[in-house]
């Protein structure tokens, strides 16, 4: 009995530092210097959704590191623009916000969602791979919004960020495929037996096998759609593996050249392989926990039987 209560205090101490330490909040990057002016590129965008207010707007600037507004450029994010970029409602209220850093060519595109608890559907590598589709490829973006949001929106303030620069502005067709991805990204985690993790899995994984047999045909596509259900292991209704047939197909129609952005989908292949083995790890740490409960309990009942 002893052993089992010293167990018992070793798994509650384990379990309150994992769960303490997963308080800690998330900050924005710190690759942004604002000190330093960038003759290349210019200083950072910081993109703030319309319906921020005055205390709100501090707020954002604040979890964006923006010390000095003076040395990035801002920009407000309309419902106008909501309707230019990804059709959305004009009188949606837009709270979503956004920090942009362009990075020379090859350096990678980086995700921070320093509100991660805030923004509900959309996860970094749901961001990544919607933005490497509307060919937005080296830059570092954090994105932040001080009340609940899906996230969706925040594409918008992205895209508005990139018109805004010079010589920057980004093509209409792409970015209206992307919107189309991250809508189909975040309706097929939604659905049983999927999470979040696994439907980025699937887009990158199908946008590396693109990259590698450069599909000439609507038939190519849907046989790399097939492979990639069946090696993942996942089940689609006719219906959305449809959706995903007319995605790509979409994507090939433009010409859009993934094997451009190659490392960057292998880096972000494997940041999902990671989350996931995390998320069974955590699972299993949990599932160990109850056990363990469940047997100090029979062992506390044997006691008094």
């Amino acid at each position: 009995m002893v052993k089992r209560l010293i167990k018992f205090a070793a798994l509650v101490s384990l379990f309150t530092f994992v769960i303490g330490s997963a308080a800690f909040p998330v900050l924005a990057s710190n690759d942004n210097d604002e000190d330093v002016i960038n003759e290349k590129y210019g200083p950072p965008i910081v993109v703030y959704g319309e319906a921020l207010s005055d205390k709100q707007k501090d707020e954002v600037r604040n979890l964006l590191g923006v010390k000095d507004p003076s040395k990035v450029k801002e920009i407000v994010v309309t419902g106008k623009d909501l309707v230019t970029y990804i059709d959305g409602d004009e009188h949606s209220n837009m709270y979503s916000s956004a920090k942009i850093i362009r990075k020379d060519t090859g350096e990678g595109l980086v995700i921070n969602q320093v509100t991660p608890e805030n923004i509900t559907e959309v996860t970094d590598e749901m961001y990544a791979n919607a933005l490497l589709t509307a060919g937005i490829e080296d830059a570092i973006v954090d994105v932040v919004s001080p009340v609940k949001v899906t996230g969706h929106s925040a594409l918008v303030g992205i895209y508005k960020a990139y018109d805004e620069g010079e010589g920057t502005a980004l093509d209409k067709d792409r970015t209206e495929v992307a919107n189309q991805e991250l809508n189909l990204a975040t309706k097929l985690a939604k659905k049983e037996g999927l999470d979040q993790d696994k439907v980025s899995e699937l887009l990158t994984e199908i946008k590396k096998e693109i990259a590698a047999q450069n599909p000439a045909t609507k038939e190519d596509i849907e046989k790399i759609i097939d492979e990639k259900l069946k090696s993942l292991e996942i089940q689609l209704s006719p219906e959305d593996r449809q959706l995903l047939v007319d995605l790509f197909n979409k994507m090939r129609d433009l010409n859009i050249n993934f094997d451009n952005v190659k490392n960057q989908l292998e880096n972000l292949s494997t940041d999902i392989q990671k989350r996931i083995e995390e998320a069974v790890g955590d699972k299993g740490f949990l599932e160990s926990v109850s056990n363990f409960f469940k047997e100090l309990i029979d062992s506390i009942k044997s006691i008094f039987s």
